[in-house]
């Protein structure tokens, strides 16, 4: 019984996928271009959605818009918060991927290369999203940041990062484990 429950656990621990990607909710092409420049200019991988990228196909403001929030999403580690841009961006679980352009669900395949400005779906240019007055939601630039108000870049963590005080984390689960061991054989 006890190799059961331990099949059980490690199968559960293991069994699943929980890939989330973040794009963007509908609204106006000026407001997802804002969301886009925030994104692509705080450190998204944009360069697959320029002129002659992988995933500049549909060139449309909301493709590239969905492109640029999920690779700053999964840069970010999958933060909290950090798929929000001002409310015009929310997680998803169906993978928003299209023919030749696979979106990345997860920091370690989201790209080491950074583009810093504007991504002009109809052109493929970059400018530069920054200026000296603050946004309409307060912050830098358009203030689409993942909270509205600007980024933060305190990676530090407080020593403690969420995800490692998860219910399910191997620690937990280890210990869960032993408790349940001891109770059985105790």
């Amino acid at each position: 019984m006890a190799a059961f429950a331990l099949a059980v656990l490690l199968l559960a621990f293991i069994g699943s996928s929980s890939a989330t990607w973040c794009v963007c909710k509908d609204g106006s092409d000026a407001i997802l271009q804002k969301t886009l420049d925030y994104a692509c200019g705080a450190g998204a991988d944009c360069n697959p959605v320029h002129q002659n990228g992988p995933c500049f196909q549909p060139n449309t403001v909301r493709a590239h818009c969905n492109y640029a929030v999920n690779s700053y999403f999964q840069r970010k580690g999958q933060a909290q918060g950090s798929c929000d841009f001002a409310g015009t961006a929310t997680v998803t679980a169906s993978d928003p991927s299209t023919a030749g352009c696979s979106y990345p669900a997860s920091a370690s395949t989201a790209g080491t290369a950074t583009t810093t400005g504007t991504v002009t779906p109809s052109t493929g240019t970059t400018s530069s999203p920054y200026s000296s007055t603050p946004g309409v939601l307060g912050g830098i630039g358009s203030g689409m940041g993942p909270s509205g108000v600007g980024t933060n870049t305190d990676d530090s963590h407080g020593g403690l990062r969420l995800v490692d005080t998860s219910l399910f984390s191997p620690f937990s689960i280890s210990l869960f484990s032993g408790f349940v061991m001891m109770l059985w054989w105790g």
